[in-house]
């Protein structure tokens, strides 16, 4: 006996790699229903051999169905999620609209699966900030072992962040570079992003720093320790997919980076490749289409007392984003509902 499951958004880059992701992980789905604008209504979506037809989400009964996961914007999000959560449909998001609500459980299997019993409060379960998601993976076996007091970070995140028109810029400002014809004027971003870094993701707050960045201070305390302390610079470069951080961690104790290196190689979602070698890294080109998250160069920081730097790889799309909110229903299963 398997689950019944809702795709909401099935249309969009998330939506499609979740379907990849629950079949490729053999999600027990005993059926499936795929749910799209009225914009994309009737489009055809692969699931496994299968192949599925989108039906209109604002016209669907989620009475009966056991997991939704809602792969749209929070302004949708904002009207659907609430109607199937009262329907008794438990609603997995992958907005940033309930990231920060004290009543709904922000979840990284990895890090916090305990909190998967507090869904219950509103029928509702929050998925991180892909920059957030990656990042935590890394804090938390480290975190265990020797309390993280700080953490600086900076990103370097891949168009496909920003969706399918992201990657559309990208690649056509790309090929104008090499028709000086043809000029492609940013939209989804801020600046030309083609043979460019941007520092800024989402909107500008009061004290100077971007949204993109306020989350994953606010996520990092909400998922690992409200205690630690969380600076970061968020940066998009012109990778089509993957996102990179550059990690420095700052602990109560020191933590020698072999035994770091040790730790981080037993931790779950992790794979470590670590050489001190020309190429001895993961760049992220090489993490596309995988589940983990790779982490490379751990070396002691001198600077500071009881200080670590590493770098940090993801496939975005995945564990930043599907393959997170899959690993929630694979672990409200096994915890909660107990049909699979």
């Amino acid at each position: 006996m398997g689950y019944r499951v809702v795709i909401v958004g099935a249309t969009g880059n998330v939506g499609r790699e979740m379907l990849n992701i629950l079949a490729e992980r053999q999600f027990p789905v005993d059926e499936l229903a795929v749910l799209a604008s009225r914009r994309s209504l009737g489009t055809e979506v692969s699931f496994g051999d299968k192949t599925l037809t989108t039906q209109d989400l604002d016209t669907f009964d989620f009475n009966g169905w056991d997991i939704a996961l809602f792969a749209v914007g929070s302004a949708a999000t904002k009207d659907y999620a609430p109607k199937a959560a009262a329907a008794g449909c438990v609603v997995i998001d992958n907005s940033s609209l309930y990231r920060y609500d004290p009543d709904i459980p922000l979840i990284v299997p990895e890090c916090n699966p305990q909190a998967i019993h507090d869904y219950a409060k509103k029928n509702i379960i929050a998925n991180p900030n892909c920059s957030t998601a990656q990042m935590v993976v890394a804090l938390k076996p480290l975190h265990d072992r020797a309390k993280i007091k700080r953490v600086v970070v900076s990103t370097y995140q891949s168009v496909s962040g920003a969706g399918k028109d992201g990657m559309d810029e990208l690649w056509d400002q790309t090929k104008a570079v090499y028709n000086p014809t043809t000029e492609v004027e940013p939209n989804k971003f801020q600046k030309q992003i083609a043979f460019n870094v941007i520092p800024q993701i989402d909107v500008f707050m009061e004290d100077g720093t971007t949204k993109e960045e306020w989350k994953m201070v606010v996520e990092t305390k909400k998922i690992v320790d409200p205690s630690i302390k969380v600076t970061a610079t968020c940066v998009r470069v012109p990778v089509f997919v993957g996102h990179s951080e550059a990690v420095n961690i700052e602990f109560e104790e020191f933590l020698d980076e072999d035994e770091a290196r040790d730790i981080l190689r037993e931790a779950p979602g992790i794979m470590v490749i670590d050489k001190r070698e020309a190429g001895g890294y993961v760049s992220p080109i090489e993490c596309v289409g995988d589940f983990a998250t790779f982490i490379s160069r751990i070396r002691q920081d001198s600077t500071v007392e009881n200080g670590l730097n590493l770098w940090c790889v993801s496939d975005n799309l995945r564990k930043g984003a599907a393959l997170n909110a899959v690993q929630i229903a694979e672990l409200l299963g096994r915890e909660v509902l107990k049909k699979g």
